[in-house]
């Protein structure tokens, strides 16, 4: 994506509007998180921090930006941004620290992703590419994960390139790969994060021959080791024993005819009596694949049917993440430090008529406990109270629910610190170690929590320290009387 003008016009306007109000040596504390879990699900797999370390390394204004923000006007006609503004541009250098769940983490609701720590108006700059990045492909490898998850050992093909919104694909493909899949379509994908690559033909290739057998004949003397075959042109079935034929001859040159594709009909049924067809030939190990519009929901009724598919191309509902296209992840201030360097953070608090949107204050981390082998809870607690804090756990939104995490439970914070003074402190792993520790980490996952539909709901709290700071801050906003900390809770 263009960077660093692949942003809101409001975060350029407030960094202005910060140096020229004297905040300019102001540094905040913003946290990037999401309110509620997607597709109705009891996780979320972190995805898209690699593209930000990325762009971060290369973060910069070119003279063409400059001039670009130079030419815009705002409604008296005049500049919309002052010559100084550009300067400051032209020379800047983030002054912003980033601490961050590593990719292939599980997440959960109002934890934070990420925590970004420094120059206020830098940090505001930053807002919108991380939460288009982070948000979009969070979304994605969490729905390539319970595709996945569906599948039942199976293997999931990302076929969803033309599909994509645009440039969305590449990081569809990325974040897919993170959730599971097993390949992708999308050559590019393959080229840029080593994602292995996969295809068949489409319908066009058969029709542009006078006969189905005519075309897989072609087809495989042509492509030999790509030995996938679309059956369902005409008739599917008919379409299997055409495959059949043009698989014994491939295989009298010692060949091996690697998979035939149903891509429309009654799937269950029909790859049922394909592989019948297949087996009586003697082709037991050429595999079924199926698309066609698939999504979890259908390849888990699929595979409780008995369907005969051993692999899935998934497309249009994966990239699109299509039940919800979007995590609804922000970006909220939690503290400020006037004057700069060497002042006291000051906490800050967003409230809100609805409880879900009152934001959470502080240097937030999240420590995640554990028994054996199995996540137990999240704590989000404040660094700047310590960290003793964090073993007692607050429902926000019902306080009477807490919960005590003792000694006989290990623990580990999530966020590390991934970009300091402009330079990357924790090298993003290749991808295929990112989905191999996703994979680690959802087998840490109670299956209860992990289920398509209805699922347990995973701990997630507030350190008894952070709740009462985040109480006695709406108190205060309210003009609510102060009380204690203990009459709070």
């Amino acid at each position: 994506m263009p960077f660093p003008l692949s942003t809101d016009l409001y975060q350029l306007t407030m960094a202005q509007a910060y140096l020229r109000s004297g905040k300019g040596s102001d540094r905040g504390v913003f946290h990037l998180f999401f309110r509620r879990l997607p597709f109705g699900g009891g996780y979320a797999l972190a995805a898209g921090l690699g593209t930000v370390l990325e762009l971060l390394a290369d973060y910069h204004f070119s003279e063409a930006d400059l001039a670009y923000l130079g030419s815009l006007r705002g409604n008296d006609a005049q500049p919309l941004f002052s010559n100084e503004f550009l300067a400051a541009l032209r020379t800047l250098e983030l002054d912003v620290e980033i601490a961050a769940a590593p990719e292939g983490s599980l997440v959960f609701a109002n934890e934070p992703l990420l925590r970004v720590t420094g120059s206020l108006w830098h940090a505001q700059l930053l807002e919108t590419a991380l939460l288009n990045i982070v948000g979009f492909q969070t979304l994605v490898a969490t729905k390539a994960s319970r595709i996945v998850q569906a599948a039942r050992g199976g293997q999931v093909l990302e076929f969803g390139t033309r599909r994509a919104h645009g440039d969305a694909a590449l990081a569809a493909s990325r974040a897919s790969y993170i959730g599971g899949c097993n390949a992708t379509s999308h050559v590019l994908a393959g080229q840029r994060y080593g994602i292995p690559v996969r295809g068949t033909h489409a319908h066009s290739w058969v029709m542009a021959f006078d006969s189905e057998l005519e075309a897989f004949d072609a087809y495989l003397a042509a492509a030999p080791n790509n030995a996938v075959l679309l059956v369902d042109t005409y008739d599917t079935l008919n379409g299997v024993r055409n495959a059949i034929k043009a698989g014994e001859k491939l295989r009298d040159r010692g060949l091996h005819l690697q998979a035939i594709r149903l891509d429309s009909g009654d799937l269950a049924w029909l790859s049922i009596e394909a592989r019948k067809l297949l087996d009586a030939a003697g082709f037991t190990d050429t595999q079924i694949m199926a698309s066609n519009d698939l999504d979890e929901y259908l390849i888990e009724s699929l595979v409780q049917q008995g369907a005969a598919i051993s692999a899935w191309g998934v497309g249009t509902k994966l990239v699109t993440a299509y039940d919800e296209p979007a995590l609804g992840a922000v970006y909220k201030l939690a503290m400020i430090q006037c004057d700069g360097a060497g002042y006291p953070f000051v906490p800050r608090i967003k409230l809100s008529e609805q409880a879900a949107k009152l934001s959470n204050p502080g240097i937030q981390q999240v420590r995640r406990f554990s028994t054996g082998d199995r996540l137990v809870a999240d704590v989000i607690y404040d660094e700047a109270q310590g960290d003793d804090s964090a073993h007692w756990l607050v429902d926000p939104l019902d306080p009477t629910r807490q919960r005590v995490l003792g000694s006989h439970h290990t623990h580990e914070d999530l966020l590390i610190p991934v970009w300091r003074n402009g330079q990357i402190l924790h090298e993003s792993s290749d991808l295929l170690q990112i989905r191999s520790f996703a994979q680690r980490q959802l087998a840490r996952l109670d299956p209860t929590v992990r289920r398509l539909l209805n699922p347990h709901e995973y701990p997630v709290g507030l350190s008894r320290e952070l709740y009462a700071e985040r109480l006695r801050l709406v108190h205060e906003a309210r003009n609510i009387p102060r009380a204690s900390s203990k009459e709070l809770l």
